[in-house]
């Protein structure tokens, strides 16, 4: 399985057809394709802001349904905050979504797939940033 991350499938709502090259090569490698519960808040207040069309609305729906939700249970919750206070401790700002993301992903052992470099900051998470 693999996490998609916000930035993967805003890429992918945009249509770059190197995205969607990339989650044509993930689906033949991962078994499943997953996003985590926090990824579909960013995205969906980020369609809210731009004022997006209910057909805009309707395609991001339909990506979602393609995909596993992993959410924000106890045990990710509680790595989410270990990985915050430690990033914080080298002197290391991340987005808390980001941070969530990040441990929701490393919780269920998934790699996370990303344009963002900052998940490289996060010890033990796996990262294939594009």
């Amino acid at each position: 399985m693999a996490c998609l991350d916000t930035t993967f499938l805003v890429d992918l709502l945009r249509g770059k057809k190197e995205i969607s090259d990339l989650k044509e090569e993930l689906s033949k490698s991962e078994p499943i394709l997953a996003v985590a519960a926090p990824s579909i808040m960013e995205l969906w207040a980020g369609a809210c802001l731009a004022k997006a069309s209910a057909a805009e609305k309707e395609k991001i729906s339909e990506l979602l349904e393609s995909l596993e939700i992993l959410n924000l249970d106890e045990k990710s919750a509680k790595e989410a905050g270990e990985i915050e206070a430690g990033l914080i401790g080298e002197g290391q700002i991340i987005e808390t979504e980001d941070v969530m993301i990040a441990a929701i992903a490393k919780v269920h052992g998934e790699k996370i797939v990303t344009r963002d470099s900052h998940y490289t900051k996060i010890h033990g998470l796996n990262v294939l940033k594009y």
